[in-house]
């Protein structure tokens, strides 16, 4: 009995053994029955019937869907047409004059062709390309916003838009407390780019920067918003910028700072970097702050800003405690410049200001912004509070002195 099961389990071993060895190399002679994966739809076969029946089958079986690519390409077609790459050039002043450049025997060789050197018998001294930057066209008349240190200086403007055209550009006005100037260029057909809201900005949402770092051309780079009105960064007078880790390098100030809809809202200004390129901290003024000054800028050439005539400082915890301050925080007036509307309204050094108008203060910055949105001539009633009493005052509001450049 034994040797009969033994037998039968060698037949069975070798039976299986055939059985593979013929599916592996001959699967067309095996019966239908045997071949169990024929019931399993071919992907790659057409079935009878043609187009149609290959339109059956793959609605029985639709293929999985993919995830969203994530694209930006619409909000960059839109607005790139919008950006401008603008070229500078100033004046070589005589104390810039490089000394060797007059010498009689550099001169036999070079002559007028020396770099920054004198024509033979003229009186002007050659210009030299002195900043590259961008710009926004925000209206279709010509008129283009960037940024008051890419124009500064300039004998002349050039500006080159994305279709090829080049026109030269004068300056409208120029604001230095928040680093905006205009410029204009007489050109149809310009595409002027939508203005967004920047009240609508959240921390994380999706931008991109435009411009043309280091004269490569026009270039769009991606990154979020990572934080809102930063201040006090000693860039401009007026600080209320939109910080973003999109890449922003020199060449990109004044370019535009837009949303995933191809909205502006931003300009860009600044970066934080020890390289020199980006590190991802960058800075844009809101647009928010870019409609107000440009309005005025091409109304009348310049911005008018309420002004009191006073030096202020933050509150540390301590200087709270002492002056009797709650949570809500306050600026110290650290001096008030004599003969000015807060020394005439009745404010002294050591006043600690807690609202202008009803709008409470929080902080130095705040103060400055609240006043400088005044108008000059009006009066404002401003809530101080001085040895821990609250008291008020009304102040004659004046105009803010323009500020120059360097």
């Amino acid at each position: 009995m034994r040797r009969l099961w033994l037998l039968f389990a060698q037949a069975v071993t070798v039976t299986l053994g055939v059985w593979f060895v013929a599916a592996l190399l001959r699967p067309d002679l095996m019966p239908a029955a045997l071949q169990p994966w024929r019931s399993m739809p071919d992907p790659q076969a057409v079935p009878a019937g043609g187009a149609a029946a290959t339109a059956a089958v793959a609605a029985a079986n639709p293929a999985p869907a993919l995830p969203a690519t994530g694209s930006y390409s619409e909000a960059a077609a839109r607005s790139m047409p919008s950006v401008v790459n603008i070229y500078t050039t100033a004046r070589v002043s005589p104390r810039e004059r490089n000394p060797a450049l007059d010498d009689p025997f550099f001169q036999f060789f070079f002559g007028d062709r020396a770099p920054g050197g004198r024509g033979r018998g003229e009186g002007e001294q050659r210009q030299r390309p002195a900043s590259l930057g961008s710009g926004v066209i925000v209206n279709a008349g010509g008129f283009i916003v960037t940024n008051a240190h890419v124009v500064d200086a300039a004998a002349q403007i050039e500006v080159a838009l994305s279709d090829g055209r080049r026109a030269a550009a004068t300056v409208v006005g120029s604001d230095p407390d928040t680093d905006l100037a205009v410029i204009k260029v007489d050109l149809g057909n310009l595409p002027a780019i939508r203005i967004g809201d920047t009240s609508k900005v959240r921390v994380g949402d999706v931008v991109l920067a435009i411009g043309n770092p280091f004269g490569v051309g026009q270039t769009v780079t991606m990154g979020i918003v990572s934080a809102l009105g930063r201040s006090q960064l000693g860039v401009s007078a007026f600080e209320n910028f939109v910080q973003t880790d999109a890449a922003i390098n020199p060449g990109n100030s004044g370019g535009a700072l837009i949303d995933s809809q191809g909205n502006l809202i931003g300009i860009n200004t600044v970066i934080f970097s020890r390289s020199g390129g980006s590190q991802g901290i960058g800075f844009a003024i809101p647009a928010e702050t870019v409609r107000e000054v440009m309005d005025q800028l091409i109304a009348s050439g310049r911005v008018v800003r309420g002004w009191l005539g006073v030096e202020t400082q933050d509150l540390t915890r301590t200087l709270a405690e002492s002056f009797g301050i709650g949570p809500a925080g306050g600026a110290l007036i650290a001096g008030v410049v004599r003969g000015g509307p807060a020394e005439d309204g009745g404010m002294r050094p050591g006043d600690v200001v807690v609202a202008i108008e009803g709008r409470p203060i929080g902080d130095s910055s705040a103060l400055l912004n609240a006043v400088a949105a005044l108008k000059p001539g009006s009066s404002a009633a401003v809530a101080l509070v001085r040895e821990r009493r609250e008291m008020k005052v009304t102040v004659k509001v004046g105009t803010r002195p323009a500020r120059r450049r360097g």
